[in-house]
């Protein structure tokens, strides 16, 4: 979720009625290289919380000063150590699903931040199921954590090598929370509020994760939240309804100054713009105007004919 769950759409989630929240990840080096060019990817606000906030790592000591500064500098509900994400510039540096080559690397790392930080503030970790098809390896992995101190896991249930294809084993997920005392959250193919009500009734897990769903629909939380609630499936929002967000989310992050100027935001913003605009009807012809655009007004010059009546 770099360069997505920035502290504008934190709130927007908030808004519609998700949980648990993490900030983007910081690597454990850039950290104690450049703390105050790399904070901002874990400022957050207070009606965030309760939030976590995300490093990355190889090295156990340097994990442990990171997760130090951070803690005390931030004061997070808790932090999480990303042994999941499968980005090869990521992967590249033995961070993120790298870990998951290396189980006694990632127990290390995650015993050395238990040790750091104490009772100051609970560490959590995420993970994915496995490397590969041949080395599947979440349940060694929870158990390690779990011995480690970590107060709780969540698993991806997809390998590293299948990146974001294929489908994500919930079985794998289910056999780790059955085998564990800790909690385990479940990640992976969660789209609809079906499927978090299906995860919920249908495995051990202790709560379930949106990730790349959210970035199309944050409302998936408030939805979810009502199909749990009544049994009934709330209607999508209509097109002039995610337009209206679109243009929300793009005043509310200018207004920030999170990324700099009006430009820089619109660059920053350009990503999210085109995951909200999937399924509006009109804005397949729009894409390569959604990517280039430069300007609120120029956004809103692009969005409002479609919202002009027929």
């Amino acid at each position: 979720m770099a360069g997505v769950t920035d502290p504008i759409f934190r709130t927007l989630c908030k808004e519609a009625g998700a949980d648990v929240m993490e900030t983007e990840f910081v690597s454990a080096e850039g950290v104690l290289q450049a703390w105050q060019r790399n904070r901002r990817y874990v400022e957050f606000e207070q009606e965030h919380r309760p939030l976590g906030i995300q490093i990355f790592g190889s090295v156990p000591e340097h994990a442990a000063a990171a997760a130090r500064i951070i803690v005390d500098a931030m004061h997070p509900d808790f932090l999480d150590i990303n042994a999941g994400c499968p980005v090869p510039k990521v992967v590249g540096k033995n961070g993120g699903s790298s870990l998951l080559k290396d189980l006694p690397l990632l127990q290390n790392i995650a015993a050395a931040v238990v040790r750091e930080l104490g009772e100051d503030c609970p560490v959590t970790t995420k993970i994915r199921i496995g490397w590969d098809a041949e080395h599947i390896c979440a349940l060694e992995a929870c158990q390690r954590l779990q011995d480690a101190g970590v107060q709780s896991v969540t698993i991806h249930g997809r390998t590293r090598s299948q990146q974001y294809g294929g489908k994500a084993d919930w079985d794998i997920i289910d056999t780790c929370a059955k085998a564990v005392q800790i909690p385990i959250v479940g990640n992976g193919d969660i789209c609809t509020p079906q499927d978090v009500k299906r995860a919920r009734e249908n495995t051990a897990v202790a709560g379930v994760m949106i990730g790349r769903a959210a970035m199309n629909a944050p409302w998936l939380f408030a939805h979810a939240r009502h199909y749990l609630a009544t049994g009934e499936i709330p209607e999508e929002p209509s097109a002039r309804e995610r337009i209206d967000f679109m243009l929300r989310h793009t005043r509310m992050a200018i207004a920030s100054e999170h990324y700099g100027d009006e430009l820089v935001t619109m660059r920053a913003m350009r990503a999210r713009l085109l995951a909200y605009a999937k399924g509006i009807p009109g804005t397949k012809p729009l894409r390569p105007l959604l990517s280039r655009v430069a300007s609120l007004q120029e956004l809103t010059d692009i969005l409002t004919p479609l919202c002009a009546p027929a």
